[in-house]
């Protein structure tokens, strides 16, 4: 016997305010918190709990939202002029899927699990269901109230809340399903007789119970799952919790934090076991750190692949690499895109590596700039080398084969070789292939000048 067809599920999500303590321009869904927009991070969360549709509604700010939200599963309404929630959700009106239950998120709460959202969405299917959340200061939101037996019989707004429904605790968080069949029905009741002149969308309750729908609640056990950001203090409240929770979830997992406080993951990070990471750092992109990989204080990491037993470390910034194991990165280096290392590479103080491949048991510790180079196994890079790869118009790759020693203070013109077991010396500019387990060098003949005398400054006279 085949199972029941699914009935369909439609996602609203609000994002169509102006955000003015935001002091911004740019509109107030698209701040941003660990990398990602506030619209983004809701957008992932009703993604996971696989809708049938998907409308957000725009409004202030609406071409940029569109743009940097624009998706094959999302549509997009526009509410003009803003006349309230209740207002913004009619919009949505046409783009929703036909029976099933609609679930109403806000694009400026973005830490709303969906799990919590399961929840809501497993309560009774016939019912209005409400998040609701309490908190010790409730001061702004809307009161939950009950009756004696428990039942929920209405949400008011703190603005049009009696002094004693403002002692009530519970709050509501704006986030609701509805079954679908019915709102439309109940939308084009809803008036705007308050104290904001707006229609809102918590009216729905008297409504449903009017139609004896029944109202459940759900309350979320962690209130910072509800909160909004609706200026830049609360902005970056919501980000440190944020961190906070992945910061707690890379720890469940064996994750070393010298201090779980001070790190932003700004992408997606994975470790494996052993890993040990210090303060400041910040990770962006897709990063994965492998087996007791060590990251020392402040470094930077985006869209790179760390080795097992690789050690990074203070003040390295690593961008669009990949490398082996046992590598030793740092301090003050800086990797840049396309750059591959092989197992146990030594990239030291202020070297830099830009589409490299560098090979096994290379080195190149102090003051080196490797740029658009292939570089065999157990090459040592001296001291103040350059690759000349930029000849102001095109990029051109250097090769240096297997166990080449480079001396300090070499200029490598590309395009140019240098064969295997070359040794090249200090202070050379090459511009030739270098032949394999020989001696190359360049240098202007050494002389020394009889008889010249330092100048000296002119004594000037008084007078």
């Amino acid at each position: 016997m085949s199972a029941l067809p699914k009935a369909p599920l439609n996602i609203v999500i609000l994002a169509a305010g102006r955000g003015t303590r935001m002091r911004s321009e740019q509109p107030k869904v698209l701040h941003a918190i660990g990398g990602q927009s506030l619209l983004a991070h809701v957008l992932a969360t009703a993604r996971a709990l696989k809708p049938t549709r998907i409308c957000v509604v725009i409004g202030h700010g609406a071409d940029p939202v569109r743009t940097a939200s624009a998706a094959p599963d999302v549509a997009f309404a526009v509410q003009s002029p803003q006349l309230g929630t209740g207002h913004a959700v009619a919009q949505a009106l046409p783009h929703l899927a036909a029976g099933g239950t609609t679930l109403v998120l806000y694009g400026d709460v973005p830490l709303v699990s969906a799990a919590t959202l399961q929840q809501v969405l497993d309560a009774p299917a016939k019912a209005l269901v409400v998040l609701t959340t309490v908190l010790e200061q409730p001061k702004g939101y809307g009161r939950i109230l009950r009756n004696r037996a428990g039942a929920v019989t209405a949400i008011v707004e703190e603005k049009d809340a009696t002094a004693r429904q403002r002692e009530v605790r519970e709050v509501n968080t704006g986030i609701l399903r509805i079954p679908t069949a019915k709102l439309s029905a109940w939308l084009a009741k809803i008036g705007n007789d308050n104290a904001q002149r707006e229609y809102y969308l918590t009216d729905l309750i008297k409504l449903a119970l009017a139609d004896r729908v029944p109202v459940a609640a759900v309350v979320a056990d962690d209130n910072w799952e509800t909160l909004g950001a609706n200026s830049k203090r609360e902005l970056a409240q919501l980000e440190r919790l944020l961190q906070w929770r992945r910061a707690i979830a890379l720890m469940e997992t064996g994750v070393t934090l010298l201090d779980p406080m001070r790190i932003d993951i700004r992408g997606e990070l994975t470790c494996g076991s052993d890993v040990s990471i210090d303060v400041g750092c910040v990770f962006e992109g897709k990063v994965a750190l492998a087996d007791g990989v060590t990251i020392g204080p402040n470094c930077v990491l985006r869209d790179m692949t760390i080795g097992a037993e690789t050690h990074i470390e203070a003040f390295s910034h690593l961008d669009g690499g990949v490398t082996g194991a046992r590598c030793r990165i740092g301090p003050y280096a800086r990797i840049r895109p396309a750059t591959t290392l092989a197992d146990e590479v030594h990239l030291g103080n202020f070297v830099e590596a830009k589409a490299a491949d560098i090979g096994h048991g290379s080195k190149a510790n102090h003051l080196a700039y490797v740029g658009d180079t292939t570089v065999g196994a157990r090459v040592n890079i001296g001291a103040g080398t350059i690759t000349c790869n930029y000849d102001g118009a095109n990029k051109h790759r250097t090769i240096i084969e297997d166990d080449v020693f480079i001396g300090s203070d070499t200029q490598l013109v590309a395009p140019v070789t240098i064969r295997r077991g070359a040794t090249i010396g200090a202070g050379s500019t090459i511009t030739k292939e270098a032949p394999a387990d020989a001696l190359t060098l360049s240098r202007s003949k050494q002389m020394t000048v009889p008889g010249w005398k330092r100048p000296q400054k002119s004594v000037k006279g008084n007078g």
